[in-house]
């Protein structure tokens, strides 16, 4: 049970762990906002009481389920390992918990349809944190190629790279359906299916390749796909999590110029874009260092609080894991599993 609301009180977020994304996607953005983060819970309480003190959190629960059970939680953000996600974003919306998942959703795409049934018998919102096309930044961007201003395309990339987060790091723990797509790739994915609104329909995966991370069987180090759309136009899209430089790049190409965004899903880091005619003329574009998280988290509350529409919902993640785990099987790799115990992990 929650406690009731008015459309006009402040929404108010339980946040379950104490992953340090939380500050950049949702603390800040919360701040920003006037949204409430009125508790967490962590499975080392002193770590969750460590978390609280330091974001100002009132309360600390001693266990996810706990805080679940919470009155005064609302919502939930659940910025848990990937292996995790699935089952404490089903179990938030049978509490009756609105959630805010981080991304990806679910380990593979049986757990997302697991979730989204929940989602649907609960009448709650799921939103998964694909930040980025609530930013004006992707919106520009969408729009110049929808109003032909790289004349009718022909290619797309969206690709993204980042050094070696190092061999301790969650995100290749086998264990916790870690590897590079399910941390980074999952953005060029999702970006290839959204321009597909433009191009005809969802891409179709044409080929896959990947390289395996030494020492963690199962696990991606880089992951690429080829791509075709129902209009014909190709893409190309993936990740790799052990490269020598970041590179988060989405490239447009037409008959009449090239869109290049160099930082589509990070515009806080650069918020630019350029469109390069035929005749070798450029035009930049700035569209604002706001947070794309600040952005999530006012859709978020939107839809919470108003029933306004949400891009990345419940439904559209499973479509997400579905082509994870394609991906993952075309390049000769299994798709992963949820991580199991819950929160004994």
């Amino acid at each position: 049970m929650t406690v009731p609301t008015t459309s006009t009180d402040p929404l108010r977020i339980g946040v379950l762990g104490a992953a340090r994304i939380t500050e950049l996607a949702l603390l800040s953005p919360a701040r920003a906002l006037g949204v409430e983060v009125v508790a967490c819970a962590a499975r080392d309480p002193r770590r969750a009481r460590e978390f609280a003190d330091r974001h100002g959190i009132p309360r600390v629960h001693t266990s996810y389920a706990e805080l679940l059970a919470d009155p005064d939680v609302e919502a939930v953000y659940d910025p848990l390992p990937n292996g995790l996600h699935g089952h404490w974003n089903r179990r938030a919306a049978e509490a009756g918990k609105h959630v805010l998942a981080e991304k990806p959703s679910a380990a593979n795409a049986d757990e997302a349809r697991a979730t989204l049934e929940a989602v649907r018998a609960s009448g709650v919102v799921l939103m998964e944190a694909f930040h980025y096309p609530y930013h004006p930044l992707w919106q520009r961007a969408v729009g110049i190629v929808r109003d032909g201003g790289v004349g009718e395309v022909r290619h797309v990339e969206a690709t993204l790279s980042m050094p070696d987060p190092g061999a301790d790091d969650p995100r290749w723990n086998p264990a916790l359906a870690g590897g590079s797509t399910m941390d980074l790739g999952c953005y060029s994915l999702s970006a290839l299916r959204l321009l597909g609104a433009l191009l005809g329909g969802p891409p179709r995966l044409t080929g896959a390749s990947a390289r395996a991370r030494e020492g963690a069987p199962g696990v991606d180090a880089e992951l690429w796909v080829d791509v075709e759309y129902p209009s014909g136009v190709t893409g190309r899209g993936g990740s790799r999590m052990d490269a020598a430089e970041l590179d988060f790049h989405l490239t447009v190409q037409g008959t009449a110029g090239t869109l290049h965004v160099p930082s589509y899903p990070l515009p806080h880091l650069d918020d630019s874009l350029v469109l390069r005619a035929a005749d070798g003329t450029e035009t930049v574009e700035h569209l604002g260092e706001r947070s794309s998280y600040t952005y999530q988290l006012e859709v978020f509350r939107a839809a919470v609080r108003e029933d306004a529409p949400v891009l990345t919902d419940a439904q559209d993640a499973v479509e997400q894991m579905e082509l994870v785990d394609a991906a993952y099987r075309l390049a000769g790799m299994e798709p992963h599993h949820p991580t199991p115990h819950g929160e004994r992990v």
